[in-house]
């Protein structure tokens, strides 16, 4: 068996407190020696740290703060929070048997202050049904074993439970006409999972949003984007979805670009109150 390295067994926020540092650091125009020497720590000990296999006390992460002239509070608070995260949640269950980006969307969403998402070709995974979802893992190629299926239906269900928070995340989402059209999984469970779209958009911390075919062109066609807002908009996390697996972006540059076009892509959409027209009008035609 081949071991896993470090960096896919660690915490999505445990990594992404290494690379902030790292990016502080650069910005600040200080080597790692540099750097190293002004906190009384060896080079190998800071490298460590950025690389995410040590962590940090808040001590020293203040101090890493001074250093690197930062002194936005809402930026070090949500770094100190990133450092003080010690123990894993639900996620961690199927360390064994998922890769370790989907573990990672699921704690990043658990964590989000708030979420957006857009979705072109299918719905959101925080807003499909049971059968829904089943049926698109179904269709995986190569195929899943029927086992890896459950496992994976299993941890997008509970990936659904941020949303029943007592105090949930906000959470837009955008989603194309032609999603809405592609009868996943037949008639019965299509329709079903129009009735469940509807439902959730009833909800007070739930925004949903639909495209339509007449809008033609729009920025972001063909994308699937989960937008996850952090305490610091320097710790907002980007995943999008792709053939081979999630990939999770968070530089300063990809962020912004992933904010305008969702802005974007919302001034295309028709509102809340239309959309919630059209998802009734396409489930009484099924």
């Amino acid at each position: 068996m081949t071991p896993r390295s470090t960096q896919s067994t660690q915490s999505a926020r445990r990594q992404r407190l290494g690379t902030e540092l790292r990016r502080l650091r650069e910005k600040a125009g200080l080597t790692a020696t540099e750097s190293a020497r002004l906190l009384g720590v060896s080079q190998a000990q800071l490298s460590n740290i950025e690389a995410s296999r040590f962590g940090v006390s808040s001590e020293r992460l203040r101090a890493m703060a001074r250093h690197y002239s930062c002194s936005e509070a809402a930026y070090i608070a949500g770094l100190l929070d990133l450092a003080g995260e010690r123990k894993g949640g639900w996620w961690e269950t199927y360390r064994d048997v998922l890769p370790a980006p989907l573990l990672h969307i699921a704690e990043l969403e658990h964590h989000a202050v708030a979420l957006r998402s857009a979705n072109t070709a299918h719905m959101p995974g925080l807003l499909q049904t049971t059968d829904h979802a089943r049926e698109l893992f179904r269709q995986v190629v190569p195929a899943f074993s029927r086992t890896e299926i459950e496992h994976r239906v299993s941890h997008r269900l509970q990936r659904q439970a941020v949303l029943d928070r007592p105090e949930p995340p906000a959470y837009q989402a955008i989603i194309h006409e032609a999603a809405l059209r592609v009868p996943v999984g037949g008639r019965r469970v299509a329709r079903a999972q129009l009735a469940h779209l509807l439902e959730q958009g009833e909800r007070e911390h739930i925004t949903i949003q639909v495209i339509p075919f007449r809008i033609g062109a729009y920025p972001g066609s063909g994308q699937t984007v989960l937008y996850l807002r952090g305490t610091a908009p320097q710790l907002d996390t980007v995943s999008l979805d792709q053939s081979h697996g999630p990939a999770i972006v968070d530089s300063e540059r990809e962020l912004e670009t992933y904010r305008l076009l969702l802005a974007r892509m919302e001034a295309r959409a028709m509102t809340p109150a239309e959309s919630r027209d059209l998802i009734a009008e396409l489930a009484g035609e099924l």
